[in-house]
């Protein structure tokens, strides 16, 4: 799908692109945006703008990174915008120029919408360049949601750590940490890129409005500290989660320990008078059996008071 805007207003296809972009007299910008294309669509890029074979062929592949390219007449810029249901990166490529913004995107861009409704309503947009920095913005701000959320789940997770020791919680940090790699891996590609662009001298439009992607740059470095700070937060919690459950085992094994310990002179005792041998006077006692049990009961508590007073049962 293709649709148009221009200084006025929207465009209602069906329409000539070729012919809206040759009419430079009546529009002082204009912006194509590609959704969903078709193969038709695609082929627009060269035979309509002539952009150059590398630029469509990177509209065509998920480049890893976002990225910055130099062309005569227009520059191609890489960005990504963030799902936020998987938080995986989509892909969102602009070509800018002095006189027209054409973006490229596979799938529907929510971020692509907003800016697109706001500006109909708006209509204060003066050159391709301030599309550029409110679809940019649009994207960075929509990194937030996805940050707070999972800080928000780790401080959840936190306040009820010793409470829940149990194997599903810890899968749930390495899930987060995944998460917050995915996140990490947009912050920081997307600020390297922004900080490109604020320190190139190729890109005029940017450096006149250099303290609006100031403040995008703000924004990520802002995002990035929280990606930093909520992974050393699984780091944490993951450590605090096996010294837990150290020290609950080491509990449990004391346990046994101390159970084990009690009764191995009594299985001593009882193992001595079940052997049956001919020669053993004590077999032939008359209270032989209730000594025997006195003696294993004082043994018993005997060991479990010498326990007591080394501190075994201290927690």
């Amino acid at each position: 799908m293709i649709r148009m805007m221009t200084d006025k207003g929207e465009i209602h296809q069906p329409v000539n692109i070729g012919d809206v972009m040759a009419d430079s007299s009546d529009n002082q910008w204009v912006w194509v945006d590609f959704s969903l294309p078709t193969e038709a669509d695609i082929r627009l890029l060269s035979e309509v703008f002539h952009f150059h074979p590398l630029a469509i062929e990177d509209c065509l592949h998920f480049l890893q990174r976002p990225k910055l390219d130099y062309y005569d007449g227009y520059n191609f810029y890489v960005l990504h915008s963030l799902n936020q249901e998987t938080l995986g990166a989509e892909e969102v490529d602009l070509f800018v120029s002095e006189r027209f913004l054409v973006s490229f995107h596979h799938d529907p861009v929510v971020e692509i919408d907003e800016v697109w409704n706001s500006i109909l309503v708006s209509k204060k947009v003066d050159s391709p360049a301030q599309l550029l920095y409110h679809i940019l913005d649009k994207i960075v701000d929509m990194y937030f949601p996805a940050a707070y959320n999972i800080e928000d789940a780790l401080n959840d997770l936190e306040d009820k750590l010793e409470e829940r020791i149990k194997g599903d919680l810890i899968d749930q940090i390495f899930d987060m940490r995944k998460d917050l790699i995915k996140l990490r891996r947009s912050f920081q590609s997307t600020r390297e890129l922004v900080y490109r662009m604020l320190n190139s001298e190729r890109l005029k439009e940017v450096t006149e409005r250099k303290v609006y992607f100031n403040d995008i740059y703000d924004h990520l470095i802002r995002l990035t500290e929280i990606v930093d700070s909520s992974r050393e937060m699984t780091a944490d919690m993951r450590d605090s989660y096996f010294s837990l459950n150290s020290n609950r085992m080491n509990s449990i094994m004391m346990t046994l320990t101390v159970i084990s310990s009690i009764f191995i002179p009594l299985t001593f005792i009882v193992g001595v008078y079940g052997m049956n041998f001919d020669n053993m006077p004590e077999l032939h006692w008359h209270y032989g059996y209730y000594g025997v049990m006195v003696i294993m009961l004082a043994i018993g508590v005997g060991m479990v008071a010498w326990f007591i007073k080394k501190g075994w049962f201290k927690s």
